[in-house]
């Protein structure tokens, strides 16, 4: 199968313009492609798709896709590329089409951005089907032409390390266990000799004195596991790391405060947040980026059990803080907590952290981005501008003292695990909360719960986990990278 893109006309009245890819093309078939589309129908409109066969036999079946505006380009209003955007949108409906024909191979037209295209084409296709006797055939696509392989590669490396966010993040509670999680990791990362990974049981979590992260942990029949990971790819292996912490809780019941029974299936992907900054590394250490980066992932399940935590017991975390815990469904935070403490031992460049954390960042900006607290304009302006680049949008929220108070304001203990305004500003106060177990000044926290799950809002990714932010976090590390370079 072959996929060529197609620009949408300026004005009405005059033809749409083929890609050089689709120009070269139909000169190669008489213009008869061109020929096809004037008389098939109205112009393409930006994502459609119109299928033609038996124009070429090296290519029996080709996809035409609608590209939008030619020169499309950054969208201020939309803070992201819009014209990337256009191209993976494209791509991945055109390779869906060609997979639907059962036809095993595909060319992908580079459509002006190969990575795009290649992060179009591999995001498009993946489905998690591992547990289903029957499958969707498997699609392999490839570059239509040879003059922008390197961009493609590039693209296929950031799409493939999403696409492993989104198969942890799918796989069912059972299959994928804080141990299981932490060896399919390890195991992604063998073949790098400048990546050391650490699996730590839970002898080693007690003697750090992680009493909130265990406290949690506790519930459950499945031991904790704390996976800590070093990428050396900085020039001087002890410059300061970028380090990235990962809420890794691989099925969340909400403990004694159980959840609701409907969605609750969904709760596989509670380790959203580990996922994420994993295959993040995995990503950076397959494109070889010049700098340091540690990984921090808490691993473990919330359940409800007669070892579970109750709601108004006090534990201590790793800093000596006492918390109150309130609500036994407000456990990431808890992880967290223990986590960014440890994070602090290694002279950070930058603290970021990840996590499926409050159903309140999902009311506030439902899918359409990613929130951001942070303390560091500096940092802020990375994610951001790596974030228009990858259309994985991200959006600031604020750490206002006035959050602060209403996790500080507690009868029992230093802190509470909720605000004391219960539901108000939950996402706000969560922040609030982490934010007392920082003391860097460049740290900030991603909740991404309302980019969990895909249902047909990224047109380029199929129903199900999302993997989100995971190429964000990747074009943010490089951007690092060349930073310290300069």
């Amino acid at each position: 199968g072959l996929v060529l893109g197609i620009y949408s006309s300026e004005k009405d009245d005059s033809a749409a313009q083929l890609t050089s890819a689709g120009d070269s093309f139909d000169r190669l078939v008489s213009g008869k492609l061109r020929e096809l589309l004037s008389i098939c129908g109205p112009p393409l409109k930006k994502g459609k798709t119109r299928i033609f066969h038996g124009l070429h036999q090296d290519f029996p079946s080709v996809v035409v896709v609608g590209l939008g505006k030619k020169n499309a380009g950054v969208n201020d209003q939309e803070n992201w590329n819009e014209g990337k955007e256009n191209i993976r949108a494209a791509v991945a409906a055109g390779c869906r089409q060609i997979q639907d024909l059962e036809i095993p191979c595909v060319e992908v037209d580079p459509c002006g951005d190969a990575q795009a295209a290649a992060e179009g084409a591999v995001l498009g296709l993946h489905e998690y089907n591992e547990l289903k006797q029957k499958k969707k055939t498997v699609v392999t696509p490839e570059l239509h032409g040879s003059a922008e392989s390197e961009a493609w590669q590039k693209g296929v490396i950031y799409a493939e390390g999403q696409n492993l966010a989104r198969y942890l993040m799918e796989a069912p509670a059972n299959y994928i266990t804080p141990i299981k999680f932490a060896e399919q990791i390890e195991q992604k990362l063998r073949s790098f000799s400048n990546v050391k990974v650490h699996i730590r049981p839970e002898s080693w979590i007690a003697t750090q004195q992680m009493g909130a992260f265990l406290s949690v942990a506790k519930g459950s029949a499945e031991p904790p596991v704390f996976l800590e990971i070093h990428y050396l790819g900085g020039a001087n292996t002890s410059d300061s790391p970028l380090v990235f912490v990962g809420k890794g809780v691989t099925f969340d019941s909400g403990g004694i405060s159980l959840k609701p029974s409907s969605g609750m299936d969904a709760m596989r992907a509670d380790m959203g947040g580990a996922a994420t900054i994993c295959s993040a590394i995995v990503t950076a250490a397959a494109l070889n980026l010049p700098l340091n980066l540690i990984g921090l992932a808490p691993l473990c399940e919330n359940m409800p059990s007669g070892k579970a935590n109750k709601p108004g017991d006090v534990v201590r975390a790793k800093n000596g803080k006492t918390i109150q815990v309130d609500n036994t469904d407000a456990e990431g935070r808890l992880l967290l907590a223990d986590a960014l403490c440890y994070a602090h031992s290694f002279n950070a460049k930058a603290i970021v952290n990840a996590a499926t954390l409050t159903g309140a960042m999902d009311v506030a900006l439902g899918s359409a981005a990613t929130g951001v607290f942070t303390n560091s304009s500096w940092l802020w302006t990375h994610l951001y501008e790596a974030s228009i680049l990858t259309g994985d949008r991200v959006w600031r929220m604020p750490l206002f003292e006035h959050y602060t108070k209403q996790v500080t304001d507690c009868p029992l203990a230093d802190l509470s695990n909720i605000g004391k305004y219960s539901r108000a500003g939950g996402a706000c106060t969560a922040a609030a909360f982490l934010k007392e177990f920082v003391t860097a000044s460049h740290w900030a926290h991603l909740d991404i719960a309302g980019v969990m799950s895909n249902k047909d809002e990224v047109p380029y990714l199929r129903k199900g986990m999302a993997g989100r932010p995971t190429r964000t976090l990747v074009e943010f590390a490089a951007r690092l990278s060349q930073d310290s370079h300069n």
